[in-house]
């Protein structure tokens, strides 16, 4: 399981592990309870540019729709073809096997750290 307070978060409930240039990005365990079941994914394919703030892909769920920003700007270079096949590993392994794109991207932002994090959703 994915070290939970060395993510970097950000206030729309995504969280982010960097490895070098890379980051994977996921939607918190908080985010996936929120949503409920979820049902579909949609996520943007490899080599898309996506821009921080901006909405990239769709969560839906049995109980509304919900929208992936990105974090960071970057090229998506891998998207979790896992979740596309069982979108509820967003629910069952948020942090793990649920986690949905990898971004290789220029600048990392000013991210929530996991206490931050905390507080806001406390």
């Amino acid at each position: 399981m994915a070290d939970e307070t060395a993510l970097k978060y950000t206030p729309d409930h995504e969280w982010v592990a960097v490895d070098g240039d890379v980051a994977t990005i996921g939607i918190t365990a908080y985010a996936a309870e929120k949503l409920g079941d979820v049902v579909y994914v949609d996520l943007p394919a490899v080599g898309s540019s996506v821009t921080a703030a901006s909405v990239v892909g769709e969560i839906e769920s049995t109980k509304s729709v919900g929208e992936l920003f990105a974090p960071v700007d970057g090229e998506v270079v891998e998207a979790n073809r896992a979740v596309l096949d069982d979108a509820s590993l967003v629910n069952s392994s948020p942090f793990d096997d649920g986690w949905l794109i990898r971004v290789r991207f220029t600048e990392l932002p000013d991210l929530l750290d996991h206490a931050a994090y905390q507080e806001l959703t406390a």
